[in-house]
């Protein structure tokens, strides 16, 4: 499976960069299509991302929850290598963490966000979600869910979607996606659908 895994990545980060350079206003269209609902049932405090290279921007979402109330945050990586999340807003100011992340210091309060927002190489229909490997994701996901809730939503291009991505017993699924094409509601599928692991 990590094979099969490492070869998809590698397709996908290749397939990501081919269409960041063709699909236009693809942040717009996302932070236009996206389900306020989804906030208003699951905020008030949302986590974002800034994007690494061919990543979707979530700046065009974050700045419309905002506008609805939303208290964002972004996720650090701690020197201990387990991810955390951190207050932000808009002007604050960053720092350089690991794998050329944007992050906030770690003087920014912790926070427990209720509502993820999560890069992605791909995603299947059951919302198996393939990341780059480290696993910070599924880790700050799995302490959050001990805790209360977090619903997490994937935020990608149309074309990132497959039919099949191979899951591992420690990976968290999304609930939702979001695309310039649409909005998908996995945690639905997946309740029909034994998940294949």
């Amino acid at each position: 499976m990590m094979e099969d895994k490492a070869l998809l990545r590698r397709q996908m980060k290749a397939r990501r960069g081919e269409l960041f350079q063709s699909v236009s206003f693809a942040a717009d269209k996302i932070a236009e299509r996206f389900p306020i609902k989804l906030f208003k049932r699951f905020g008030p405090i949302v986590s974002g991302y800034l994007p690494i290279g061919s990543e979707v921007d979530t700046r065009p979402l974050m700045q419309r929850l905002a506008r609805n109330g939303a208290q964002l945050s972004l996720p650090r990586v701690e020197a201990d290598n387990q991810m955390t999340f951190r207050n932000w807003a808009m002007d604050d100011e960053l720092e350089a963490g690991q794998f050329s992340l944007m992050q906030p210091s770690d003087e920014s309060a912790e926070v427990k966000p209720t509502l993820i927002l999560l890069p992605l190489l791909a995603f299947d229909p059951l919302g198996n979600r393939l990341g780059y490997g480290q696993g910070h994701y599924d880790r700050a996901l799995s302490l959050l869910r001990q805790s209360g809730r977090a619903f997490t939503c994937g935020i990608a291009y149309s074309g990132q979607q497959v039919e099949h991505i191979p899951a591992e017993p420690h990976d968290v699924p999304l609930d939702w996606v979001v695309t310039e094409t649409g909005s998908l509601p996995l945690f639905l599928q997946r309740a029909s659908t034994p998940r294949e692991v």
